[in-house]
């Protein structure tokens, strides 16, 4: 499978890996021609590995439907290298608990995340870049628990579910317009 049609890279060779500022040109590269507009490259070399360290290269344009990692319970945590999000924490109903305004450099640059807490992002800028980590391991069909009030990706609703979120994220920061 092509670099544009995976969710992620191989996990580079070797005991150490020097995060470089060409590695991340490679993977936001990546990240423009794939068809979901965001990519990862994991850092840990299995998905069973029980802590998972990735670079996780958004575009605006990309939806990433809302979830949270309940069964099993995995924590998260997001450093924003380049670039800024919108993030947004949600009740269990959907409506919007937090929303915050993150910014590599800025104030709030990340953010750490308890499990089973249903969360999301915006990308409000190109080639934004998070370093993420996250208790694996790693199994497609627990992994996520997605909302069940917010729309499948590639579904016809999702882009105005991800509008109607850049919405608030305006309304909430009326500078950021």
């Amino acid at each position: 499978m092509s670099a544009s049609h995976r969710r992620a890279l191989d996990a580079p060779a070797g005991e150490l890996v020097v995060l470089s500022r060409s590695l991340v040109e490679e993977v936001t590269e990546a990240s423009r021609t794939s068809p979901r507009r965001r990519i990862i490259q994991p850092f840990h070399k299995s998905d069973a590995d029980l802590l998972h360290r990735m670079f996780n290269v958004i575009q605006p344009d990309s939806y990433v439907r809302p979830h949270r990692h309940l069964d099993p319970p995995k924590t998260e945590a997001w450093i924003l290298l380049r670039g800024a999000v919108a993030f947004f924490t949600f009740e269990d109903d959907g409506r919007v608990r937090d929303c915050l305004s993150l910014e590599a450099g800025g104030d709030h640059f990340g953010v750490d995340l308890a499990p089973g807490l249903f969360h999301g992002l915006v990308a409000l800028a190109p080639d934004t870049v998070i370093y993420e980590v996250k208790n694996g391991p790693y199994a497609p069909v627990n992994d996520k628990a997605f909302a069940p009030w917010a729309p499948a990706e590639g579904t016809p609703e999702a882009p105005a579910y991800l509008e109607s979120l850049r919405e608030e994220f305006r309304r909430r920061f009326p500078e950021h317009r």
